[in-house]
C-alpha cells in the first residue's frame, strides 16, 4: 500500500508499507494492505512503518488518517 505522511509545512515520509501502526484516540491500531475504508483520528505518537524487514519510526503529533483504497493518509500537526 502506499503512505503519506504529511505536516503543513512538509512531506515526512512517501512511499510503499506492508504495514503502518498509528497511535489513535482509543488506542493503537495496525493498518495492513487492502484495509477498509476508514477516516481516524491520532494523538501525539509513534507511527510505526514496517516494508518487508524493514522498519521506521516517526515521533508526530496529532492529526488524522484516512485510508482508502491502499492509500494511507496521515496528516499530521508536526513530527518531533
Amino acid at each position: 500500500m502506499n503512505l503519506n505522511i504529511l505536516t503543513p509545512e512538509l512531506k515526512v515520509f512517501s512511499g510503499e508499507a506492508d504495514s503502518v501502526i498509528l497511535p489513535g484516540i482509543n488506542g493503537k491500531f495496525e493498518v495492513l494492505n487492502n484495509h477498509a475504508p476508514m477516516i481516524a483520528s491520532i494523538k501525539d505518537g509513534i507511527v510505526k512503518v514496517r516494508k518487508g524487514s524493514d522498519k521506521q519510526e516517526f515521533k508526530v503529533k496529532s492529526g488524522i488518517v484516512e485510508v482508502l483504497k491502499n492509500n494511507v493518509s496521515v496528516l499530521t500537526e508536526g513530527v518531533i
